[in-house]
Order: C-alpha cells, then sequence, then structure tokens
C-alpha cells in the first residue's frame, strides 16, 4: 500500500493515486474552453457544431460507431467495449444490462473477461464465479511496483505452489445471452518458470495442460465449443502471472466488466502500455468507457481543477494503450448528503461532472452526462423514495431496478449517437476507412501442449 497522506477523510476506501494526488492538488483553473465546439471532418463525416452545456461529442465516436454499422449492415467482425469503473458496476451491475441491450441488437453471446479472484464475486448474477482461498493479488489500487504488470483488468494473479492446488471455477448463469461459457480462454504473462500446468476434470478423466509463458500475454483456449461451466487447477505455476478467463463466441457485441471498488480512475495510467498493446491485439476494442466519480466526491472540495487535469493524462495514456478505441467518458452520478438535517445533492456534484465534461473535451471523447440523464438536481433522492425503488438508501449506489435503467440511459444515449451518424453517413458517400482489421488475428496457435 502506498504511504496514506494525512489529512485525508476516514472511512472512505478509495485507490492510493487519488489520495497521492489530493496532496499535489493543482486547483489554478484549468484552460477555457469554447462555448461551441466545431469539428473537423474526419472520413467525411461531420457532426454539427456543439454547445459545451449539452456536450455529447458523438464526433468523436466515429470509429466505434462505423463498426457497428458494418456489424448491423454486413455482419461484418465484431465490436468490443471495455467499461472501467468504480463499485458502480459491482457485481456486472448496469454493465449485464447494457451488454444484454447491445446483444439484443447485434448479436453475441458470453460475459466476456472475467478475473481469477473478485471481491464482489459472491454478489454477481450474470455468471457463478468461485476460487480457492489461496491466491494472491495484486492491484492497480494498492500497488505502485507490481511483481508483473497488471493486466487489463488491472490486477494481476498468483497461484501458490502448495497444496491444494489453486483453482477457480465459472458457472454459466440463466440470465439471455450468457447461458453458457463461449470459448473459454485463460490469458497469462512472462515467466522463467516452464514447468506450469493447468488441469481439469471432464467425464471422470484428468485433462493436463502445460502453460507456454514465453511472451508478454499468452493464451490457452480450453474450447472452441460452448460450456455450462468450467473448473481450472493450476500446479507448478508458482511465478506465472495469471490475468484472467475470457468467455465470448466472437460474434456480435462484448463488453468486458472491469470494475474496482474505491477507483478514481486515475490508476489506469498505471497500465503498461506495451502489455496493453498486446491486449488490444487479442481483444481488439473499440470503445472504452470510463465510468467513474463516486470516489473522488466528499473531500471537502469544489474545485476539481487538479482531477480534471489528472484524467487528461488518463485519457491520453488509455488512448496510447488501446490504439483504434475510442473514449466514451461517463459522469458521475446524483449523490445525495445531509445538510441542516435535509436530503440534497451534494454540493459537489455539478464541480465534479464540469470538470468531467471538460477532460472530456479536451481529449476529444464521448460524454455522457448520468447527472442530467437522472434528472440532475435531487434526482438521487426521487431514485431512492419513489416507487419503484431504484436506488440504495446511501444515497449512492443503485439497486438492481436502478441498475437496468442506467443502462438504458447509457444505451440509449449512444445509439441516439449511431443514429445521427447513419444519416450523416447516407448523406456522405465517402469510403469510411476501417481501423479494426489490421488487429484481426489467427486464433488456431492458442492451444497448449
Amino acid at each position: 500500500m502506498f504511504p496514506t497522506p494525512k489529512g485525508t477523510s476516514k472511512n472512505v476506501v478509495v485507490d492510493s493515486l487519488l489520495l497521492e494526488a489530493l496532496t499535489e492538488a493543482d486547483t489554478t483553473s484549468s484552460k477555457m474552453i469554447k462555448e461551441e465546439i466545431v469539428f473537423e471532418a474526419e472520413n467525411g463525416i461531420t457532426f454539427p457544431p456543439e454547445d459545451v452545456e449539452e456536450y455529447v461529442g458523438y464526433q468523436y465516436l466515429l470509429e466505434f460507431y462505423e463498426s457497428l454499422f458494418q456489424l448491423e449492415t454486413e455482419n461484418k467482425g465484431n465490436v468490443r467495449i471495455a467499461y472501467f469503473s468504480d463499485s458502480m458496476t459491482d457485481g456486472d451491475m448496469i454493465v449485464q444490462d447494457l451488454r444484454s441491450l447491445f446483444q439484443e441488437k447485434y448479436g453475441g453471446t458470453g460475459v466476456g473477461f472475467v478475473n481469477i479472484t473478485s471481491e464482489s464475486a459472491s454478489s454477481r448474477s450474470s455468471l457463478k464465479h468461485e476460487f480457492s482461498g489461496n491466491w494472491k493479488t495484486q492491484s492497480y489500487l494498492k500497488t505502485k511496483h507490481p511483481k508483473d504488470n497488471f493486466g487489463v483488468n488491472g490486477h494481476v494473479f498468483y497461484a501458490h505452489d502448495t497444496l491444494p492446488n489453486s483453482w477457480v471455477r465459472y458457472k454459466a448463469s440463466r440470465m439471455r445471452f450468457v447461458k453458457s461459457l463461449p470459448k473459454p480462454t485463460l490469458y497469462y504473462g512472462y515467466s522463467e518458470n516452464k514447468n506450469g500446468k493447468v488441469f481439469r476434470i471432464v467425464d471422470g478423466d484428468t485433462i493436463e495442460q502445460n502453460l507456454s509463458p514465453n511472451k508478454k500475454l499468452n493464451e490457452l483456449r480450453f474450447s472452441d465449443n460452448e460450456l455450462n461451466s468450467l473448473q481450472v487447477y493450476f500446479k507448478d505455476t508458482d511465478s506465472i502471472p495469471i490475468y484472467g478467463f475470457n468467455f465470448d463466441d466472437g460474434k456480435g457485441i462484448h463488453i468486458d466488466n472491469f470494475s474496482s471498488r474505491g477507483n478514481s480512475g486515475l490508476p489506469l495510467s498505471m497500465f503498461n502500455k506495451s502489455l496493453m498493446n498486446e491486449f488490444q491485439n487479442e481483444l481488439g476494442y473499440d470503445l472504452i468507457i470510463l465510468h467513474y466519480g463516486t470516489n473522488v466526491l466528499n473531500y471537502g472540495t469544489y474545485n476539481y481543477s487538479w482531477y480534471e487535469k489528472r484524467m487528461q493524462k488518463v485519457v491520453a495514456h488509455v488512448k496510447e494503450c488501446f490504439p483504434n478505441a475510442e473514449v466514451l467518458v461517463i459522469s458521475t452520478a446524483d449523490k445525495a448528503t445531509k445538510y441542516d438535517l435535509q436530503m440534497k445533492t451534494d454540493s459537489a456534484v455539478v464541480p465534479l461532472v464540469r470538470a468531467q465534461k471538460n477532460y472530456a473535451i479536451s481529449s476529444q471523447s464521448g460524454f455522457v452526462n448520468l447527472y442530467k440523464e437522472m434528472g440532475g438536481e435531487n434526482s438521487m433522492i426521487k431514485w431512492v423514495e419513489e416507487e419503484p425503488v431504484r436506488a440504495n438508501k446511501d444515497f449512492t449506489h443503485f439497486n438492481y431496478k436502478g441498475s437496468v435503467a442506467v443502462a438504458k440511459l447509457i444505451f440509449d444515449n449512444i445509439n441516439n449517437g449511431y443514429l445521427e451518424y447513419k444519416k450523416l453517413r447516407q448523406k456522405n458517400r465517402e469510403v469510411v476507412k476501417i481501423k479494426k482489421d489490421s488487429v484481426a488475428k489467427q486464433k488456431d496457435s492458442v492451444y497448449a501442449n
């Protein structure tokens, strides 16, 4: 754990980079953003100018929308989204509903990338996830200098070389589009240890496979088919960095949920660019969603220029890590706090939303103002008190009904941009370039001996 600076709020679990940033906060004013944003044509497409107050930034999602268009009209390729967030998507909430909405329209099955261990595994509905208690975990929320680089999920896992063997088990749920585990694939990193093996028991027989940790990123596919469940044991794998499993059928749309409790978004700056490029080559993300803010409130400050500046750098780094992927920033939701015995929207919410919008604009990212989409001032109170109840009584987190509603708000926002894109595309017959083909790869060589 990084040293904890003095003077930070107690009883709030946040990542160490946020604590570090608070002690060095540069609260000087950020660069003023013009009231009207005029876009430059890209691939023959130009969205109309936007007013800052109503900013959505569809212009900066062009490549993503073109990928959707190719998928919808020509059934060509697939589309993948990485959804980075904090406790708001714990247990796959919001993301599981957003995934379902996309897969209903564009096809695709599977829950995507899943950790080896997870603090929210027991609350996940889209997948039954169990694991042994002898895994060692390093997280980008708590470790500044990891033994090995963090995986795309911000974690790296190590199996203890003791008996009993470390293991992990996944079982498909009954939810739509995730009723099976398509093409289960293990991702792991480089190691001098060449003795590692994994094994699983199928119909009473033990199937053992060697790990070959020769590259920065290695993969081992367990089946080209769909499984209902998968349990894998790890033997002699001590020192081999293990990242997680992926379950997708390679068709339609897939969304990976990379949630981490206490995450401000700043830890994404710790991603190793070279390793993330390898993940991008393997998984091919078209859109990176950054949904943070819950852990940035509550520090008694309404000047978030320091956060705005740091997140500008984070977005720039994310774009280097995942070339060809667009970025969509989702603002903090409304949050209520008690003032003079009365619950009201927390005074820090609006300044934080403004800072998030500013770094979305300056980094040429799309933007969803979730606070506004919820209904704006005091909307969280309505979500908690009105029927149906859509948020918990912490006046911060959504319940299952609220998560469904938020997923629909986000989907509609993205879809509105896509519908506008199709109209603009219809008017302009210029050939639109597709970048994604450059990262297409054969999947035939992933089996270990």
